[in-house]
């Protein structure tokens, strides 16, 4: 008798760990991640031409989700891939945004109550670098996926002011170098090929501008070698997006965009600071010296520190170069690597390998709780260029997912159980 209620009483106690190890398993279920390709509005180039265009209100997946990845890249009215040597590809930009209901929103709009964007965790003032997403030329050849059990949340109707939707905006910057006079100064929108001394709203430019955004804005046009006739031509932007529904089990993660242009002086909390913080988000390198070939192989590099208000765990990582980048790197405050994002470049003519275009950069993805950021921590972020000769307009960010948890340990059921009988048998014996 003793014996049977020994046994009872084991098999009671291994029935009450199960929905322990069951709920635990529900955390990493498995999510069906949905895919939709979309097309922007049509935009026109001809030899030499810019566009660079904001798409207000485009095609996106609606409701409370979690985002799993978004690629872009530019393809003709056929549907396929436009070659960075025919147009390339400055950037792309995806920014989320409230917009009030029966209202209609405009680029010029958004300092009107009607338009509210919905920035990342980013720490440069102003709105800038505030997108969801973005790249450039390296958009074919870089992952964007987010991790298990990882997701960046949207849609969540908790957080839509009353009277808003939420809406997104693509941004599209492209030139046409076909037939152009200086590809890579086309690229690099130095001002004297677009023949401007002043930017798109008629400011004129400062006397040591040289190359740069300023320069190629919309409509502008590159120096060509000569007119060509019958040599426009209609594009899109084809953009595809992947979520999952958004439920509990899922970690948020926070996305930051930081910019090695970010003049932070660690001033923390000063008037000065608020006033003087700029992120200018190109810059310009100068051709080296025949000593500095000799010492260092004439590689430019640029530094800034960067301090994070909330840390977290490093889930996902990745840099922003031009052409003439070599690599970019994030270092914590006592120095150690957080990430490491190297260009790869083309080696061919097809659209995804074209020669002398970064077509790839590679990412991080750190173990789970192997990679954290403490609040506060110092962070270093260093970019490097060839400066074998002139560069102008490039650029320097690294894009970073952080999680504030980790997601809970997977319970296996079958451990548990099996040393719960070994138990059993063992109870049962006594």
């Amino acid at each position: 008798m003793l014996h049977y209620f020994r046994v009872l009483l084991a098999i009671l106690l291994l029935a009450l760990s199960i929905p322990c190890s069951h709920a635990a398993f529900r955390k990493h279920k498995q999510h069906k991640i949905k895919s939709s390709v979309f097309l922007s509005p049509t935009f026109e180039l001809d030899h030499g031409s810019v566009v660079n265009t904001y798409y207000f209100n485009i095609d996106f997946p609606r409701g409370h989700i979690a985002l799993k990845g978004f690629n872009a890249e530019v393809v003709d009215e056929e549907g396929h891939p436009v070659p960075l040597h025919e147009t390339y590809l400055h950037h792309w930009v995806l920014a989320r945004y409230y917009q009030r209901l029966n209202t209609t929103e405009h680029i010029d709009d958004r300092g009107n109550s009607d338009f509210i964007l919905v920035r990342n965790n980013g720490i440069c003032p102003n709105n800038t670098n505030g997108q969801y997403y973005g790249l450039g030329s390296e958009t074919r050849g870089t992952s964007t996926h987010v991790p298990d059990p990882y997701g960046i949340e949207i849609g969540n109707p908790a957080e839509v002011p009353a009277g808003y939707e939420e809406r997104w905006f693509l941004n599209v910057h492209a030139i046409d170098t076909r037939g152009v006079e200086d590809k890579l100064g086309c690229t690099e929108c130095r001002c004297d090929l677009y023949n401007v001394s002043n930017d798109e709203y008629g400011r004129p430019l400062e006397p040591d501008y040289i190359g740069g955004l300023k320069c190629c804005y919309d409509h502008a046009q590159c120096k060509v070698r000569e007119v060509s006739m019958g040599a426009k031509r209609n594009l899109y932007m084809k953009y595809t997006v992947k979520w999952i529904n958004w439920d509990e089990s899922i970690v948020p993660v926070k996305i930051f965009i930081l910019d090695v242009t970010d003049n932070w002086n660690g001033l923390d909390n000063s008037t000065v600071q608020s006033a003087e913080r700029k992120c200018h988000v190109e810059y310009q390198i100068e051709p080296c010296s025949a000593s500095g070939m000799a010492d260092n192989g004439c590689i430019h590099t640029k530094r800034t520190s960067l301090t994070l208000p909330t840390g977290g765990y490093l889930i996902y990582g990745v840099a922003h170069q031009h052409s003439g980048g070599t690599g970019s790197t994030l270092y914590g405050e006592d120095g150690r690597v957080l990430c490491s994002s190297i260009p790869a470049y083309g080696q061919g003519k097809e659209a995804g390998n074209e020669a002398g275009y970064i077509v790839g950069m590679s990412t991080c993805y750190p173990q789970p709780g192997s990679v954290k950021i403490n609040d506060g921590e110092t962070l270093i972020l260093e970019s490097k260029y060839s400066s074998a000769q002139r560069h102008t307009g490039v650029m320097g960010l690294f894009y970073i997912l952080v999680a504030d948890q980790l997601p809970k340990p997977v319970l296996s059921l079958r451990s548990p159980i099996a040393k719960s009988i070994n138990q059993v048998d063992a109870f049962a014996l006594m």
